[in-house]
């Protein structure tokens, strides 16, 4: 992992990601999450403020890139819920089977490199009837995208798509997240619609539930 992946990205990725905005769609995605949480791509543990108190018994977070260590653990000190933080990828989890009640990907899978064993994973622990909870926008540089259902801005997303994996430390805009979901979860509600204020190359929102 690069000097800028561990120290410039996750400060970036922190500052870009802390708006309002931001604010209520954690709001909305984590109001379903409930008992063992399992999130992958925890980041600098942004979400951690939005959980519902009450819902959530535990939390266990991963994520590859030990830059965001230092930025999470402020966050984790100040939180009432009890944290378990490893640097780890989502592409092998240590977790058993049907583990977890919930699983929460906010921002991340654009940026797994093998997202389809990564997704494979998430499937093995969570619980039967248990929920993952996802949600994939982009604003500025720092998150993740979704293919568009329109080919000409498909075009465009994947000749960009190589330029944005180096800004933004792996991610891809042109990944068809619905399809690589539904390959594990038929229970899937997924509702996908472009931001008023972002270009549709980076702007096209997938937001949604999967039941196990």
């Amino acid at each position: 992992m690069n000097l800028y992946s561990r120290l410039i990205f996750p400060t970036l990725i922190d500052r870009v990601m802390s708006g309002e905005s931001f604010a209520n769609y954690r709001r909305a995605v984590l109001a379903d999450a409930v008992g063992s949480v399992l999130e992958i791509g925890f980041g600098t543990g942004l979400n951690l403020a939005y959980y519902p108190q009450g819902q959530v018994d535990k939390i266990a977070t991963v994520d590859v890139n030990p830059g965001m260590n230092k930025l999470a653990q402020k966050r984790i000190a100040a939180s009432s819920i009890e944290i378990d933080f490893q640097v780890l990828n989502g592409e092998k989890l240590p977790m058993a089977d049907d583990t977890f009640d919930t699983i929460v990907s906010t921002w991340t899978l654009c940026s797994i490199k093998q997202v389809e064993t990564a997704i494979s994973e998430i499937h093995r622990v969570l619980k039967p009837g248990g929920k993952f909870l996802f949600i994939l926008i982009l604003r500025g540089y720092a998150n993740e995208h979704g293919l568009s259902s329109e080919p000409n801005i498909q075009t465009w997303q994947h000749r960009l798509t190589p330029i944005q994996k180096v800004i933004g430390d792996g991610c891809h805009l042109d990944r068809p997240i619905r399809l690589l979901i539904a390959k594990q979860f038929d229970n899937l509600e997924v509702q996908e619609f472009y931001s008023p204020d972002t270009p549709k190359i980076g702007g096209y929102f997938y937001q949604g539930i999967a039941i196990k």
